[in-house]
C-alpha cells in the first residue's frame, strides 16, 4: 500500500504536522500486517496521483484560506483525488481567537468537491519573529501570543484512524 501526503506549509510548522501523520500511519498500517509506502511531499512537487492507495492533504490556513499552492494541487488532481480515500487536514487556528470560526472554510469546501473521508482542524505553531510583516500586524491584531498549539495526540490518533480505514479499503473489509 503506498499513501501520498501532501502538504502545504508557509512556515513549517504543517509540514511537521504532515511529517508526524505520515510516521503515524505508516507505523499503523504496519502494525495491522499492512506493507505499508508513506511519502510526505510538498504539494508542489507531487505530478500524479498514479500508484497511491490514499491521499492526505494538509494545508497551512490564513484568515479562512488553504495556501494557493495546495488549492490549485486539488484543482488539478481533482478527478484522480476523487478516485481515492482521500483526508484533509488544516493547520493554523489558535483556540478562543475571533478567526477560528471560519477556520476550515477552504477545507470544508474542498471535503464536499474531493468527496474526502473527513476534514480535520489542528492548531498551530505561531512564532511572530518568523512571520512577514503582514502577518505579524495580523496576529497582533487578534491578540495572538507566541505558541505551540498542536495537539500531538490528536494528530497521531486521526493517523491511527486513517490507518484503520485503509487497512479496511485495502483488504477488501
Amino acid at each position: 500500500m503506498k499513501i501520498l501526503v501532501a502538504v502545504a506549509s508557509r512556515h513549517g510548522s504543517t509540514m511537521e504536522i504532515a511529517n508526524e501523520i505520515g510516521k503515524a500511519v505508516k507505523s499503523a498500517l504496519l502494525n495491522q500486517g499492512d506493507t505499508a509506502g508513506v511519502e510526505v511531499l510538498f504539494s508542489d512537487t507531487v505530478t500524479s496521483m498514479d500508484g497511491y492507495d490514499g491521499v492526505i492533504l494538509g494545508s497551512a490556513v490564513y484568515m479562512g484560506h488553504w495556501l494557493d499552492s495546495m488549492r490549485k494541487f486539488a484543482d488539478a488532481h481533482a478527478d484522480a483525488l476523487r478516485a481515492l480515500p482521500v483526508w484533509l487536514f488544516s493547520t493554523g487556528p489558535v483556540e478562543g481567537k475571533p478567526d477560528t470560526a471560519d477556520a476550515g472554510v477552504d477545507g470544508d469546501q474542498l471535503a464536499v468537491t474531493l468527496c474526502a473521508r473527513e476534514h480535520r482542524m489542528f492548531g498551530g505553531k505561531i512564532d511572530k519573529s518568523g512571520l512577514h510583516f503582514g502577518e505579524r500586524a495580523a496576529v497582533t491584531l487578534l491578540r495572538v501570543t507566541d505558541g505551540d498549539y498542536r495537539d500531538w495526540t490528536s494528530i497521531r490518533d486521526w493517523a491511527k484512524e486513517i490507518s484503520v480505514s485503509l487497512h479496511g479499503t485495502h483488504s477488501g473489509v
